[in-house]
């Protein structure tokens, strides 16, 4: 089985270390320096810039199955990176199977070379929106409220098309803030910037790197057909607590609490707006349809075993 990892940085790399020994790997990368790192992961590089339509040509015709870790770009109310990715993956020509050794033994009947059955979307919760708080389940509308969250959803609803029209089987993972030992707000926390009072604060959600990489190879397998998964652990925490839990680990002051008027007037316009929006992911399909066992099952044992 070939499996392609659009967008192979931390996530993707974790992705490779569970499923070397049972499939070929590729995975793209915009950055030269990067490629031996793939390589030592046991990872084809592919030089692919997601932004240039002409440098896509060589993701088709090879994976059976396709895993979508890549952002969209930084503007706009379209992910155009998504549009590029499908424009290019249902082709596979035969004259790519004809040049390329040991493809054309392994071809489409029709002799088109390979095109993916399988297509694992990681998007975000944002596409939520601001739930005020309540649980959220996979079957609340979205209602994105700012244009890195619009950008999602319309990936999600492009690819969800895509399948529709050549049958494909599309997985869309809603990820919620990722953390791991090295993804953590330590510049934040060192600086001090201060969080919202507990009376004033909101839900936010979260997952360990691994435990993600992990959900994406079990969507790969079991995920059903065009069906969205929240992918998310069973932390109940606010925006404070985090932040808090965070400080501990690290050894440092836990940053003040402030009125909101003040804590928005203290930090970054991308930081403001996670500040306003509180919503508590429901985590029940991945564990009731993807029989998924989180290893962290909150973000204190993971900052633990950190």
């Amino acid at each position: 089985m070939r499996i392609l990892i659009v967008g192979c940085g931390d996530v993707g790399l974790r992705v490779a270390r569970l499923l070397k020994q049972r499939a070929r790997l590729a995975g793209t990368t915009r950055t030269p320096a990067r490629m031996p790192e793939l390589r030592a992961a046991g990872v084809r590089p592919m030089r692919t810039d997601l932004d240039a339509a002409h440098a896509l040509g060589r993701l088709s015709g090879w994976a059976d199955a396709v895993l979508h870790l890549a952002p969209p770009q930084a503007d706009g109310q379209s992910d155009l990176r998504t549009r590029r990715l499908i424009a290019h993956l249902g082709r596979a020509s035969l004259a790519r199977a004809s040049r390329t050794p040991g493809l054309k033994r392994h071809a489409h009947p029709q002799g088109r070379g390979r095109r993916p059955h399988t297509l694992v979307y990681v998007s975000t919760s944002g596409v939520y929106g601001d739930c005020r708080g309540e649980v959220v389940a996979e079957t609340r509308p979205p209602q994105p409220r700012n244009a890195r969250a619009r950008r999602r959803l319309d990936a999600e609803r492009r690819l969800r098309r895509w399948a529709a029209r050549s049958g494909r089987r599309l997985v869309i993972l809603r990820a919620p803030g990722i953390y791991a030992r090295t993804r953590l707000p330590e510049a934040r926390v060192r600086q001090g910037l201060p969080a919202l009072s507990p009376a004033e604060d909101v839900y936010t959600n979260h997952i360990h790197a691994e435990d993600l990489a992990r959900l994406a190879v079990v969507a790969l397998f079991r995920g059903r057909p065009n069906r969205v998964y929240n992918a998310a652990d069973d932390s109940r925490l606010k925006m404070g607590e985090w932040f808090d839990l965070v400080a501990d680990h690290l050894g440092l002051p836990r940053p003040p609490r402030l009125p909101r008027v003040q804590v928005m007037a203290a930090v970054t316009p991308a930081m403001a707006s996670f500040l306003t929006e509180s919503r508590q992911l429901s985590n029940r399909r991945i564990k009731t349809e993807l029989r998924f066992r989180l290893r962290h099952p909150t973000v204190a044992e993971g900052l633990r075993s950190s």
